[in-house]
């Protein structure tokens, strides 16, 4: 394939990746919310194999074509690595962005709910920040060392730790700067304010930092 071809492919893939993500973390909010009868244990479970569920068929399926970011600072990281060019990164995060907005839409039209709406859940404070923090460094040290030792499952290994993370931490682990733009836009069981949404984003990129580091320190071990 030719390289307009193949960034076009790249482009799409993450666009069309981080919508089904986005559909899935609402649409399956939404559901669980419906029919959880306030238990909301039961209503995050449910949030959470959905989850776990389709992050392991999209990367399985899209990580050929992509890599299957599906999220800014995955990518920010494959640049680093050399793995991304400074047009494909910007391209990767527009569409990583413009995929979970539209990924929310479509679940809010899937539940006949307004498809333009504002969060209004409040997630915020220090033990939320860190929270962030903790499953975006989990996440990049994840990626990481399983595309170095163990590449063919990194499906795997992605949708097993976003499941666990969605349970140990505070935040049930957004680790992901376009999902949190994107479930600042729904009011329901998946959402955050608006304005809480910067604290999340910051807390994730200084994770990421940290998780980088940390794979790097390890890989470094194993040379």
């Amino acid at each position: 394939m030719s390289s307009a071809p193949r960034t076009q492919a790249r482009l799409a893939a993450e666009l069309i990746g981080t919508a089904a993500l986005l559909a899935t973390v609402v649409g399956s909010g939404i559901m669980a919310d419906q029919l959880a009868g306030g238990n909301v244990a039961v209503a995050l479970l449910a949030n959470t194999l959905a989850t776990a569920f389709m992050l392991y068929v999209l990367i399985s399926t899209l990580g050929p074509v992509s890599g299957a970011h599906f999220n800014p600072v995955v990518s920010v990281m494959a640049f680093k690595d050399g793995a991304l060019s400074a047009g494909l990164l910007a391209g990767f995060v527009a569409m990583q962005v413009a995929g979970g907005v539209l990924g929310v839409w479509l679940a809010h039209a899937m539940f006949e709910l307004p498809v333009l709406q504002l969060g209004v859940k409040p997630r915020t404070g220090l033990g939320q920040w860190i929270a962030e923090a903790t499953a975006t460094a989990g996440l990049i040290l994840t990626i990481r060392l399983f595309v170095r030792f163990k590449p063919a499952q990194v499906a795997a290994g992605v949708a097993c730790y976003i499941g666990a993370a969605y349970w140990f931490t505070a935040s049930t682990s957004f680790a992901n700067p376009a999902v949190t733009i994107a479930r600042s836009l729904t009011p329901t069981f998946a959402g955050i304010a608006p304005a809480d949404a910067p604290g999340f984003i910051l807390a994730q990129c200084a994770g990421a930092l940290v998780g980088y580091a940390l794979a790097s320190t390890v890989m470094a071990e194993k040379q």
